[in-house]
This record gives structure tokens, C-alpha cells and sequence, in this order.
């Protein structure tokens, strides 16, 4: 499993035809929250989630058009010795997490692609980018989830009410935080129907969109007999 903090650059090379369009780093807009760990240390766990609105931002992981995911970074807490081994209890297992890709399918979301997973505990305290390579296919109106089968401490709280995300877990189950409710069958569909407010998770995507062709194709015209 590939780790790696990288740069744009090294972006742009898993790419094609980048020259004609510009990077999007979905997610990126608002400003960044610090993560709650170690402080009053809260972590999402075993829950597949993305981010509704941040502030003014509505909707900032919904794909306006057609690209490629090449990466994502997301911003790590830094949990103390206690707390780690309190997660580590209660999700069964380490820090990891995944980029999944879901496509709209009336009220369910389904899963059309996702990274492999990739382990965040040497990574604490810090905000690392993994490469997703190769590049997940992206449509307009799709979503761009974070998925957490075990915990991550990428989680900011106390926040105002103007934000909130959604998560994979039963929606009459909204509070119970160990349902083992992370989304990861591919062509499977989920109801996300718990929203959360006053937090936000921690992760951007970096999106290269597909060029706009700048001229038609005209047909040949037909030739007489």
C-alpha cells in the first residue's frame, strides 16, 4: 500500500491532457478547523461521511463535472496515549481510512469507486496527502465521501450550525456509534440519512476535471451520387 505526501506536480503526471484544465480541491474552500484531538479528542468512527455544508460552502463535495481523483489529504489530530488506546478498544483496530467515491441513486447513495485503505497512525498531528493512483472517476453530481472502517481523529467540534455532514449509518440508529456501518461494497447503495451538526470532518479531495472541448465536430457532408 503506497504513502506518500506529494506535489501538485507529481499530481499533474497521473493525469491526462491537465493542460486544459485547473486543479479542484474539493472541500478546500472554507477554512480549515483544528481537529479536536488531543483537546476535548473526538474521532469518527466505523461510518462512511461527507460534508454537507462548511459555513457558506454548501454542498462542497458534489462534483459540478466530469474529472479524476488523484489524491486527498486529510488533517490528523493528535491523540494521547490514553485516548489512542481508548479508540484502538472501541473501533477493533487501528487508525485507517479510504476516499470513496458515491453516485446518486434516489434517496441512496451508491459506492462506484474508492482508494485502498490506508493507515493514518504514523501520520497524527499532521496533514498527510496519499496518492490515489490509479485516479478514481468522477461525474457531475457525484459525492466524494471519506470512509472509516475502524477511527480517525480527523474530526472538528463545537463548531456553529452551519455545519454538517451525513453518514452511511441507519437512520434510526443515528447515535449509535458502533454499528460497523462503514459503506465499502462496491455497487452497493446506502441511505445516508443521519445529519450532523456543529462538525466537520477533517478531508479535501484533489480533483483534475475532465478539458471542455472548445469546438464541435462537424459532419462530413454527404456525398452525391
Amino acid at each position: 500500500m503506497k504513502r506518500a505526501t506529494i506535489t501538485i506536480a507529481a499530481l499533474l503526471a497521473l493525469a491526462p491532457a491537465v493542460s486544459q484544465a485547473r486543479v479542484i480541491e474539493m472541500g478546500g474552500a472554507a477554512t480549515k478547523q483544528a481537529a479536536s484531538c488531543p483537546d476535548n479528542c473526538q474521532a469518527i468512527g466505523q461510518v462512511t461521511g461527507f460534508q454537507v455544508q462548511t459555513g457558506p460552502n454548501v454542498r462542497p463535495y458534489k462534483a459540478t463535472r466530469r474529472g479524476k481523483i488523484v489524491a486527498f489529504t486529510i488533517q490528523l489530530g493528535q491523540p494521547n496515549s490514553e485516548q489512542l488506546s481508548f479508540f484502538n478498544r472501541l473501533f477493533g483496530g487501528r487508525s485507517q481510512a479510504r476516499l470513496t467515491v458515491l453516485k446518486p441513486d434516489g434517496k441512496k447513495m451508491q459506492l462506484t469507486g474508492q482508494t485502498p485503505l490506508f493507515s493514518l497512525q504514523d501520520y497524527f498531528g499532521s496533514s498527510p496527502t496519499f496518492v490515489v493512483n490509479p485516479p478514481l472517476t468522477v461525474k457531475k453530481d457525484y459525492v466524494v465521501a471519506l470512509t472509516v472502517p475502524t477511527w480517525a481523529p480527523a474530526f472538528a467540534v463545537n463548531l456553529g450550525q452551519d455545519e454538517a455532514w451525513r453518514s452511511s449509518r441507519d437512520p434510526d440508529k443515528c447515535d449509535d456509534v458502533r454499528q460497523e456501518a462503514a459503506q465499502q461494497v462496491r455497487g452497493g447503495s446506502r441511505t445516508y440519512g443521519c445529519l450532523y451538526k456543529t462538525a466537520r470532518i477533517l478531508y479535501t479531495a484533489t480533483m483534475i476535471p475532465d478539458p471542455r472541448k472548445t469546438r464541435k465536430t462537424r459532419k462530413a457532408p454527404a456525398e452525391d451520387n
